[in-house]
């Protein structure tokens, strides 16, 4: 995550994630309305919850990377772990029910949503997986 490319995407998909979920069609827009998910009305009410939920994942994924290298290593697979099952429950969810009729744009958004999470999981495990552990001189022993 040290790239600036990496950053730059996030925020990207960021901005169109919150984009799709506040668009979706009529029926969705009437599921938003009786269930009452006020966070995703209004275009900045969705980024809002968009970027705390990536922010969110970004500081998980950094806090896990803090740790000593096994336990990061661990902590991070298991984020990746359960953001991988976030996005197949997703995936699940939002192609057959009801959901399903709430529109192409809000589906995919939906979906983006915990692929972000995945994407900042997976990113936190290969920064784990390459930060060396520091090394202990014969000195200071």
């Amino acid at each position: 995550m040290r790239s600036p490319f990496f950053s730059i995407f996030l925020l990207v998909l960021v901005v169109l994630d919150g984009w799709l979920l506040a668009h979706p069609n009529l029926i969705g827009r009437a599921g938003v309305f009786v269930y009452k998910y006020d966070y995703l009305k209004t275009f900045p009410s969705a980024l809002a919850t968009v970027a705390a939920v990536v922010g969110l994942a970004l500081l998980l994924s950094w806090g896990a990377r803090r740790l000593a290298r096994p336990a990061a290593l661990t902590l991070s697979a298991l984020l990746l772990v359960l953001g991988v099952l976030w996005l197949i429950q997703s995936i699940g969810q939002f192609t057959s029910g009801i959901y399903r009729l709430t529109g192409a744009g809000f589906k995919a958004g939906a979906i983006l949503l915990p692929g972000l999470t995945v994407l900042v999981f997976a990113a936190g495990l290969f920064e784990a997986l390459l930060t060396k552990a520091p090394r202990v001189s014969r000195r200071s022993r």
